[in-house]
């Protein structure tokens, strides 16, 4: 079963896996549940998670239940217990939304939720992230996840959202980032998919982010602040939640 759901991972679009997750989701979530892990989105337990990764495959990341991936997970526990997302009305933007969050953020009712990517059927909004069709200080909230990676002009992008942004408002801007690594890097000289997904992750990536991607925020006007969530849970439970140990949540704020 995990076998034959990598080789899907890895072979279909991502548009069309969407729509196949709908289906699928129920059978994985029968057959692998237990009580070993658990996915906090939804509260449901399983015996395993799925394989997941572009290339090198990470074990026991992919939630059966909701798609979630261990950055999904964290964001979701970290926004319930240190933000009054979940209770207080907040216009909200969400670039490229995840599926985990998609339908439960947009119901919400205290919510004003908007979606927008280039790309996703999920987004309401079809825009580009360095010229993007909102209004100055208008939003409370920015949600833009695995997104400026992906971004060739990303200081562009940044000032966007800066712009875009509500004076007191707050977004998280997760990237995959390299915290051993100083210095962001990059190489527009090398071409070849197979090398760019060796040294950026995945061969749609522009960049591997190092620790001054902070730094970078900060210099387009931000506060942010560095939370490392899982140094407030006891190891049982970031074990039980399968997150990344030390993953660090970029908060900004204007």
């Amino acid at each position: 079963m995990k076998k034959l759901f990598k080789l899907i991972l890895n072979t279909i679009p991502r548009p069309i896996l969407i729509r196949l997750s709908y289906v699928a989701r129920p059978v994985l979530a029968f057959f692998l549940k237990g009580d070993k892990f658990t996915d906090p989105i939804d509260g449901k337990s399983f015996k395993t998670f799925l394989p997941y990764g572009y290339g090198t495959q990470r074990n026991n990341v992919l939630s059966p239940s909701t798609l979630s991936l261990e950055r999904h997970r964290l964001l979701w526990l970290y926004l319930k217990s240190d933000t009054d997302f979940f209770t207080a009305p907040k216009k909200v933007l969400h670039f490229a939304p995840e599926q985990a969050f998609y339908k439960r953020f947009r119901a919400m009712k205290h919510l004003d939720y908007v979606t927008t990517d280039l790309n996703s059927p999920l987004a309401d909004v079809k825009a580009d992230i360095c010229n993007l069709p909102f209004k100055d200080n208008e939003f409370d909230v920015i949600l833009c996840n695995h997104v400026l990676e992906h971004i060739p002009d990303d200081t562009k992008a940044m000032q966007e959202l800066y712009r875009i942004m509500k004076p007191g408002g707050y977004g998280i801007f997760q990237i995959p980032q390299d915290l051993n690594r100083a210095e962001t890097f990059e190489d527009d000289t090398i071409t070849d998919q197979k090398e760019r997904a060796a040294i950026f992750g995945q061969y749609d990536h522009v960049r591997i982010y190092g620790r001054d991607y902070f730094d970078k925020l900060r210099s387009i006007g931000f506060t942010v602040e560095e939370v490392d969530y899982t140094a407030t849970l006891s190891d049982e439970d970031v074990m039980r939640y399968c997150l990344a140990k030390g993953e660090v949540i970029p908060v900004v704020r204007k």
